[in-house]
C-alpha cells in the first residue's frame, strides 16, 4: 500500500504482488511490518530487477567459466567482435562500463593469453589500438551461441508478448537513467 493513498503499490499488493512469493516479496513483508507507512512499490521494482540480476550473472557465467573467462573478460572480448574494428583502452572502458584500470588489467591478462593484440598509434605512441587474435574471435564466436541459448531458455518462462513488453519496460527505464547519469556527470 502507498504510504498516501493507501492502495496498492505500484505493480502489487500488500504482500508484495499478486500470487507473487518470490524473494523480494518477502523482503518486502519485512519492510511493512517494519515501517508500514513506507511505500515499498519502489523496492519491488528494482530490487527484482537486482536479484535476476544476480541469479542471471551466476548461471550465464557457466559457460564463461569452461572457457575460462570471467565476465568483464568476456564483455572486453565481445565488445573488440561486435563493433568490428579496433578500440583504444578509453574506448573499450565506455563500450564496456568499466574503469580504465580494470580495463588495464584485464587487457593486460588477455593479452598474455593471445586473446587480444595491442598495436601502438603510429602518431602517438601513448595510445594503443586492440583488436582480438583469431584465437579471441573463434572463442567469442564459439561461446555467443551457447550464451544465447541459455538466455533463450531462461526467457521462455515467459510469453513473447510479455518478454517484448519487458524489453521496452527495461528499455525505457535504461534509456532515462543514462540520460540521467549522464547529466549529473556533466
Amino acid at each position: 500500500m502507498t504510504a498516501t493513498s493507501g492502495r496498492p503499490a505500484a505493480g502489487g499488493d500488500a504482500d508484495g504482488g499478486p500470487g507473487r512469493d518470490d524473494t523480494v516479496a518477502a523482503v518486502v513483508r519485512q519492510w511493512r511490518s517494519v515501517h508500514p507507512q513506507l511505500d515499498t512499490g519502489p523496492m519491488e521494482v528494482i530490487g527484482r530487477i537486482n536479484r535476476c540480476a544476480a541469479l542471471l550473472q551466476q548461471a550465464e557465467d557457466a559457460p564463461l567459466r569452461r572457457a575460462g573467462l570471467s565476465r568483464p573478460e568476456f564483455d572486453l572480448l565481445g565488445a573488440l567482435r561486435r563493433t568490428g574494428h579496433e578500440l583504444t583502452p578509453s574506448e573499450l572502458a565506455k563500450e564496456t562500463f568499466s574503469s580504465g584500470a580494470a580495463v588495464t588489467k584485464r587487457l593486460k591478462q588477455l593479452t598474455e593469453r593471445g586473446l587480444v593484440e595491442r598495436r601502438g598509434d603510429a602518431r602517438d605512441r601513448r595510445v594503443a589500438h586492440l583488436r582480438l587474435t583469431d584465437a579471441g574471435r573463434e572463442l567469442v564466436d564459439g561461446i555467443l551461441p551457447e550464451q544465447l541459448a541459455y538466455e533463450t531458455a531462461v526467457l521462455s518462462v515467459l510469453a513473447p508478448a510479455g518478454q517484448g513488453e519487458l524489453a521496452g519496460l527495461l528499455a525505457e527505464l535504461l534509456g532515462r537513467l543514462e540520460g540521467r547519469m549522464g547529466a549529473l556527470r556533466a
